[in-house]
């Protein structure tokens, strides 16, 4: 029996956890007028109704510009048409509950369930301290390979298809195509839902907008990615970032590591014999989670949710989760990776770290034994029966 303490049980306590960090983030930024991103997502709506350009710089409005997709200026229409403290509320709660749902259906205890998402806890706060939407992105891309393992392509496909739209990472989840029962299924729901959210935004504004807002969003990246590229910013904390920062060379192009790392994760998605395995299924999400974040130079402080979230899935779904080098990467993953860039350390310590994006090491080490083992391992061998309880195999 479950046990319980003021009528909750630990698994419910940490989506209470969740809630409040959530909560504590929008008063902290709310009330003291320090919510920047939150006004860049919300006055998306209102440019885009207004039919004014997505991507100027709006000094009066907000700092930074905005770089998400135009299906986004009415994603967040929920959370901007509602007085700016409600809206900035709905949005910090929405992002929590999108990524406990996306936990909570995965196929493990729920103990295993509670362990992932406390060791997540801090990236989660991070990601919400600066109103990002990378948890919703992490949940976008977990849910679509669920989905697709319950055979629910239309749905799952409107998550590749939404996510990518907004942010691009959730692309990834195209490579689930290969897992999926019903191809033909995920080929026309991906289209229709393609045409469904290219369309959807010109009911606030016109066709000939979203097009050129199209246009602008493509233009708007390739110049962020271009002066992302340095030796001491706060970005571009990604394995090619690694690259620059530990050779002192900022003119290390991108490419050979986008097509080194594009060959290592297809690699495994050709040992078709491999895909009966639900852990080897389930290691290529985490595959996913993590390279999305570090094969991108807009990778930062609160982009490490997802890798992270990917990190912890592979180390909790092993059989012996706690081995000395899972505690070790565990600890890393805690202090370095979540606390490394923020006031846990003198300021000294901070900027060393940041200047060679130590954050990331952590998560690259995990990454490359994970693509170790999912091109290397058998994962039809069959487990001991008291080993199984971590996975809850439906095949």
């Amino acid at each position: 029996m479950t046990k319980k303490f003021l009528y909750l049980t630990g698994y419910q306590w940490v989506w209470v956890l969740y809630l409040a960090v959530a909560a504590y983030c929008w008063q902290y930024k709310y009330f003291r007028h320090i919510d920047n991103n939150y006004l860049i997502f919300r006055h998306a709506y209102y440019h885009a109704t207004a039919g004014l350009n997505l991507y100027a710089s709006y000094p009066k409005e907000y700092s930074d510009l905005f770089l998400y997709g135009p299906i986004f200026s009415i994603f967040v229409a929920p959370f901007a048409i509602p007085p700016e403290g409600l809206g900035f509320f709905l949005w910090q709660i929405v992002n929590a509950l999108a990524f406990l749902w996306a936990i909570d259906i995965l196929p493990f205890t729920k103990r295993i369930k509670t362990l992932i998402l406390l060791f997540c806890v801090i990236e989660f706060a991070n990601t919400s301290h600066y109103m990002q939407i990378n948890a919703i992105v992490a949940a976008f891309i977990i849910l679509s390979f669920m989905l697709v393992k319950k055979g629910k392509e239309e749905w799952a496909t409107m998550f590749i298809v939404l996510g990518t739209l907004i942010k691009l990472y959730p692309i990834i989840g195209l490579a689930f195509f290969l897992f999926s029962k019903n191809k033909l299924k995920f080929i026309i729901s991906t289209g229709i839902w393609l045409v469904v959210f290219f369309l959807l935004p010109m009911a606030i504004s016109s066709p000939s907008y979203i097009v050129q807002s199209y246009h602008d969003w493509f233009t708007t990246l390739s110049h962020k990615n271009d002066i992302n590229e340095g030796l001491n910013n706060a970005i571009d904390w990604c394995i090619m970032g690694v690259a620059r920062r530990l050779t002192g060379d900022p003119t290390i192009p991108n490419l050979p590591f986008l097509l080194a790392g594009a060959a290592i994760f297809a690699i495994p998605l050709l040992r078709f014999k491999q895909f009966i395995s639900l852990e080897f299924r389930l290691q290529v999400l985490t595959s996913a989670l993590l390279m999305v974040v570090l094969f991108s130079t807009g990778a930062e402080h609160p982009t490490f949710v997802i890798a992270t979230a990917g990190a912890i899935i592979y180390i909790m779904m092993q059989d012996k989760p706690f081995t000395p080098f899972n505690i070790i990467m565990l600890v890393l993953l805690l202090v370095v990776t979540g606390l490394g860039p923020s006031d846990a350390f003198p300021r000294f310590m901070r900027v060393w770290m940041s200047n060679y994006a130590i954050k990331a090491w952590p998560c690259i080490i995990i990454w490359v034994k994970i693509a170790y083992e999912l091109i290397f391992k058998n994962f039809l061998v069959e487990r001991p029966l008291q080993q199984k309880a971590a996975i809850k195999s439906t095949l």
